[in-house]
């Protein structure tokens, strides 16, 4: 018997985006290099090594995101500890709403993302590191 999926992505985003912030990318850009603002990186390491990345970044792959928020995690990150805002991207602003949306639920504050993620970033003129050359 198939699987009867009864909360779609549309649904789970449609969510998120009502209890998140949604941050213009041209915005976004702004904030980077602040001593408030956390940037939190959480595509795939393959897609910062296709794509490149944002400077001064967190990257927290979304497979990890929350075991790294959670203080009584193991995998703790200690920046996630920190009084600061968190701006979650990704490629395109769907994974990063979810996020944001989870890392709130969790207690994490204040959050945001940025709408359209680092495609929209590149689009808006936010500087992008260049991937590094394989070898």
């Amino acid at each position: 018997m198939p699987q009867t999926i009864t909360t779609g992505i549309k649904s789970l985003l449609a969510d998120a985006n009502r209890e998140i912030e949604t941050i213009p990318a041209a915005d976004a850009v702004k904030l980077a290099g602040r001593d408030d603002v956390v940037l939190v990186d959480i595509r795939d390491i393959r897609e910062l090594q296709r794509d490149g990345k944002v400077p001064g970044a967190f990257h927290a792959p979304r497979g990890m995101l929350e075991f790294w928020i959670d203080q009584d995690s193991p995998y703790h990150k200690p920046v996630f500890n920190q009084d600061k805002r968190y701006v979650f991207f990704c490629a395109g602003g769907m994974r990063s709403a979810l996020a944001a949306h989870i890392a709130q639920r969790m207690g994490l504050k204040p959050v945001a993302h940025i709408e359209g993620g680092f495609g929209a970033w590149k689009k808006a003129g936010g500087v992008v590191e260049d991937p590094e050359p394989k070898a």
